[in-house]
C-alpha cells in the first residue's frame, strides 16, 4: 500500500507490503536522492517478508524541508513514522546515504531496531573517500534530471557492473527520472551526511549487523566496510564479488539470498534494546 503520511510539518510518501503481525517488517532506506521505488527488485526477491519503504524528505513524493535536517533529526523523524504506522520494532536496511540513517536510527532508538543491514555505505566524513571523479558526479543531482547524462557517467559513478545489467539499469534510470529529488532536497541530504559520523559510537551498536560491500565500488571503498564490521560488536561482513555501488539493485537475488537468512537468524536471537544513545 502506497500513500502520503503527515509527520508534523513533513509529508512522506510511504509504501508498506506484507503482514506486520506475521513477521517483523524490514525498513528500507535508500541512497541520496533515490526514490523508494528502486527497491522493487529486492522486495520481489524477499518474497513474503513485510517491508516499509519511504521517500526521504526532498525526494520523490515527499516534501522538501525549509531548513536542512541533521542525521539525528532524520532518525527521529523515521521513529515518528514507525509510531504513525503503529510498528513497534523493525529490522532496517540502509543503502549508501540510507546506511548512515539506518545507523543513526539503531543508535538513537535501539529499542525500535532488531537488526541492521548496511549496504554500500560508510561511517560518515571519517571514512576513506572514494574515487574523486565518482564523488564529483555524486555532488550534484544532475543524473536524476538527464537520463543521457546518467548513462554516460554510470560506470564512473556506480562501477563497471552497470554495463553487465543493461535492461535492469535502464529500468532503474527511468525510475530515477520520474521520481526525482528536488535540488534543495538533494543539497539538504548532502549536508546531513557531510557533517555526520558514526565512528565514535559504532563500537556500542549492539544489534546484529550485516555489512554488505562490493569490491568494485567507486563511491565507498571496501576498506570502510571492513572497518565497520570489525568495530560493530555483532558485525558480519559479506563482500559481493564484482559488485559496484548498485549491487543491491543489480544483484538483488544474490543479495536477498544473504539478507533473508541473516534476518531469520537475528530474529531467532533477539536484541534487547536499551535506552537511546546520546
Amino acid at each position: 500500500m502506497t500513500g502520503l503520511v503527515e509527520i508534523g510539518p513533513h509529508r512522506l510518501r510511504v509504501c508498506t507490503t506484507g503482514d506486520f503481525r506475521a513477521q517483523r517488517p524490514l525498513l528500507l532506506v535508500n541512497g541520496i536522492g533515490a526514490t523508494m521505488d528502486l527497491f522493487e527488485p529486492l522486495r520481489a526477491e524477499l518474497g513474503a517478508r513485510p517491508t516499509i519503504a519511504f521517500d526521504a524528505p526532498g525526494v520523490g513524493g515527499s516534501s522538501t524541508p525549509l531548513l536542512p535536517l541533521p542525521m539525528s533529526s532524520l532518525a527521529d523523524l523515521v521513529a515518528r513514522l514507525l509510531d504513525h504506522l503503529e510498528v513497534g520494532e523493525v529490522d532496517v536496511l540502509g543503502l549508501s546515504w540510507g546506511g548512515a540513517l539506518a545507523q543513526g536510527l539503531a543508535h538513537r532508538h535501539p529499542g525500535r531496531v532488531g537488526s541492521v543491514v548496511l549496504a554500500a555505505t560508510m561511517h560518515g566524513f571519517t571514512a576513506v573517500p572514494g574515487d574523486p571523479l565518482a564523488l564529483a558526479v555524486l555532488a550534484t543531482p544532475w543524473r536524476y534530471y538527464s537520463t543521457r547524462y546518467l548513462e554516460a557517467v554510470a560506470p564512473v559513478l556506480y562501477g563497471p557492473d552497470v554495463r553487465e545489467h543493461g535492461d535492469l539499469f535502464r529500468r532503474h534510470a527511468y525510475l530515477r527520472s520520474t521520481k526525482r529529488p528536488s535540488a534543495l532536497g538533494y543539497l539538504w541530504q548532502l549536508a546531513a551526511v557531510a557533517t555526520w559520523t558514526s565512528l565514535p559510537w559504532l563500537g556500542r551498536l549492539a544489534q546484529p549487523t550485516l555489512v554488505l560491500a562490493g569490491d568494485r565500488d567507486p563511491v565507498v571503498p571496501l576498506v570502510n566496510a571492513r572497518t565497520m564490521a570489525r568495530l560493530i560488536p555483532r558485525g558480519r561482513l559479506h563482500v559481493v564479488e564484482g559488485g559496484g555501488h548498485l549491487f543491491l539493485y543489480l544483484q538483488a537475488a544474490d543479495c536477498a539470498a544473504v539478507i533473508d537468512p541473516f534476518l531469520g537468524e537475528a530474529a531467532a536471537h533477539p536484541f534487547a534494546g536499551i535506552s537511546a544513545g546520546a
